[in-house]
């Protein structure tokens, strides 16, 4: 028989959300590198108790999004650019893994549903909105993930993506006119539905590494 346990009081997707909504506030340079995080002050501002905020907020810490205060409590990290320059090189491998297997089994789907990711993304930068931006470009490589077949990609991905959405947030609320990376991503879902299994890796990995140059040249790295 299967002891007791404890029932859990807090919801994993109110979790989520408190992470995705202080993660936001950190990407938009609300809460600036460190900042001090008060945990009561997010509970009242998301209308919602203090438990899923220590979890959300202790998730961040492990995720090096937020570091220990001195004494106690929690303050946003600073980037570490070394960090951010090994996260790119590793990323750049999985990334083209994700494009040549695309391009090998869902030209299909690529061919039917990429286009509207690539216009998302331009009217998001003709907007000048750093979140619809950012989300557009997660939006396009999980859509590349998914085509892979490969069920290990994403969820390989989800840390980077946790950094990559600093790193884009905070070069891109320093630009003036942000870089357009639609074009390059255009040509990637071209070689995905053209079959190009060699050449949407060859690019995929020049996009990343080329994004990593640009990314740490605007943070001082």
């Amino acid at each position: 028989m299967i002891p007791r346990m404890k029932q859990l009081d807090t919801s994993p997707k109110l979790v989520e959300r408190v992470h995705a909504a202080v993660l936001a506030e950190i990407t938009s340079g609300n809460l600036a590198p460190g900042e001090r995080i008060i945990q009561e002050q997010i509970a009242q501002r998301l209308g919602v108790s203090r438990q899923p905020v220590q979890q959300a907020l202790l998730l961040l810490r492990n995720q090096r999004v937020l570091s220990d205060a001195p004494g106690r409590g929690l303050l946003v990290s600073a980037l570490d650019l070394d960090y951010v320059r090994n996260m790119y090189d590793m990323r750049a491998v999985i990334e083209g893994l994700a494009f040549r297997q695309a391009a090998l089994g869902n030209t299909a789907r690529a061919a039917k549903e990429g286009k509207a990711h690539v216009q998302a993304g331009q009217k998001a930068v003709a907007k000048c909105s750093v979140p619809d931006m950012i989300a557009a470009d997660m939006a396009f490589h999980q859509f590349v993930y998914e085509l892979s077949g490969n069920p290990l990609i994403a969820p390989a991905m989800d840390s980077h993506w946790i950094q990559a959405q600093r790193v884009m947030g905070e070069v891109l609320i320093r630009d003036d006119q942000p870089r357009n990376i639609w074009d390059q991503h255009k040509v990637l879902l071209e070689c995905v539905t053209d079959g190009d299994g060699d050449r949407a890796e060859q690019l995929a990995r020049t996009h990343i590494l080329e994004a990593a140059d640009f990314m740490l040249s605007r943070l001082g790295g």
